[in-house]
């Protein structure tokens, strides 16, 4: 871990107050920085950060239990103070973290200097600031924000749409050398091999990616992208982090006052382009598809098999249900349970992940397969991003659907977007490829035209 030492714990001091509004409510993105916006958001919940009061860098295997232990150091250390008290407020940080343990892409927890959050028709406004250990600080009090005092929203800039395309397609448009060696056809390779060892029975499952890539103006407004994906998106966690920009439909854990909550992914048809009667059939068929019912039992039993033993009264739903994106059809699961002991949302997520439904069954040997199939380093991709607050409540969802922006050279800015898919016996290489495609439309239509 770097960024704070262990031996030297921050005492940081917060402090959550309304926010007062003239009648509308501004729009959060509008206060996010437009080339690195922290941003969490769905639906008429959210929040967005400014600046950062600490940030906490992790890598490896224990990368999940590190980041939690620093912060209950943290969180114990901190004078919080909450005028407020709903989900989402108080002290919080803001996280993103790699999938895999030898990933040259470091885990990140960022405590802004102040966010403005929202939930329904209430806001709110929280500083905080970093003292030294031990230092007291006189108590503020409950008087709410005017707009006057906020972070000065500011408006978007233009938008010139960009295109993002397969490694070997980049490289011929560009000359850059693509930071992916996938290509298509080695992803469609790696599919059939995959499915040649389940066939050997050396795994039941894989979920193998691949990746996109293009490049943007160094100073272009990131909030556009990520308006179109919270308006386009509304049953889906829209985010931004250190430069990680998706809108995920999966939900690794959430935990409110005790209360746990997860939505379970595997199984999934494209719904773009077709009529409603189409539609409609395509759902069907997905609801009917043994294989992937097969596929979705093993990402649901996963989750369930794992956190039992930090859970009460688990129940899921009685069978997968359709949920509905506007780009697929996927096989759903909810989990619902009560906490059993005194656990953060960050020792669950290092519980479940990966997952069957990002990495693939058994989980330790799928790990491996895509190590060695895909060729590339995932980095954030199917990691966990999300947020915790002071008493280790929160938010975490699978990092889907989503881009990783590099930093500024020479006036443009990289950007890597990653879809993939689970692979069981009898997948079909076409249809698996037809099907990141489907995944990658969120974010190629996002930072399109």
């Amino acid at each position: 871990m770097s960024g704070v030492p262990e031996s030297s714990v921050p005492q940081l001091r917060s402090v959550t107050r309304p926010l007062l509004t003239d009648g509308e409510l501004p729009e959060l993105l509008a206060f996010a920085d437009p080339q690195q916006p922290l941003y969490w958001n769905r639906g008429d919940r959210g929040a967005v950060g400014i600046g950062e009061a600490i940030r906490l860098e992790f890598s490896g295997a224990h990368r999940f239990t590190e980041a939690s232990r620093m912060w209950r150091r943290i969180a114990a250390a901190a004078n919080i103070e909450n005028h407020v008290g709903l989900p989402g407020t108080g002290l919080l940080a803001f996280g993103t973290f790699a999938f895999d343990a030898r990933s040259e892409h470091v885990s990140v927890l960022i405590v802004p200097r102040s966010i403005i959050g929202r939930s329904g028709n209430e806001m709110w406004r929280t500083e905080v600031s970093v003292a030294d250990a031990g230092t007291g600080a006189a108590s503020d009090t409950g008087t709410p924000v005017s707009n006057a005092e906020a972070p000065v929203a500011t408006p978007f800039a233009a938008w010139e749409a960009i295109e993002l395309d397969s490694p070997e397609a980049f490289a011929a448009a560009t000359g850059c050398v693509p930071k992916s060696p996938c290509t298509v056809a080695g992803y469609t390779a790696g599919v059939v091999e995959s499915v040649r060892r389940i066939d050997a029975g050396d795994l039941e499952k894989v979920v193998l990616s691949r990746q996109l890539e293009g490049r943007i103006a160094a100073d272009a407004d990131i909030r556009t992208p990520l308006a179109r994906l919270s308006a386009e998106y509304l049953n889906c966690w829209t985010f931004a982090i250190d430069g990680l920009v998706g809108s995920s439909p999966e939900t690794l854990a959430r935990v409110i006052n005790g209360k746990f909550e997860a939505r379970v992914l595997a199984g999934t048809r494209p719904r773009t382009g077709l009529t409603e009667v189409a539609d409609q059939a395509v759902r069907a068929e997905l609801l009917a598809s043994d294989k992937d019912q097969h596929e979705h039992a093993f990402a649901a039993q996963s989750v369930v098999t794992t956190l039992s033993p930090h859970l009460t009264e688990l129940t899921t739903s009685e069978a997968p249900f359709a949920l509905q994106l506007p780009n697929v059809w996927h096989l759903a699961t909810d989990v619902r349970a009560q906490l059993a002991e005194d656990v953060t949302t960050l020792e669950l997520v290092a519980a479940m992940h990966p997952t069957a439904a990002i990495g693939g069954t058994p989980t330790a040997e799928a790990v491996e397969v895509i190590h060695e199939l895909e060729q590339f380093d995932r980095g954030r991709y199917s990691g966990a991003v999300g947020w915790i607050d002071g008493n280790g409540d929160g938010e975490w969802v699978i990092a889907l659907r989503c881009a990783q922006l590099g930093g500024a050279v020479d006036g443009t800015r990289s950007i890597v977007a990653s879809a993939g898919g689970g692979l069981v016996a009898g997948s079909d290489p076409e249809h698996e490829l037809l099907e990141t495609v489907s995944k990658f439309r969120p974010i190629t239509t996002a930072f399109g035209a």
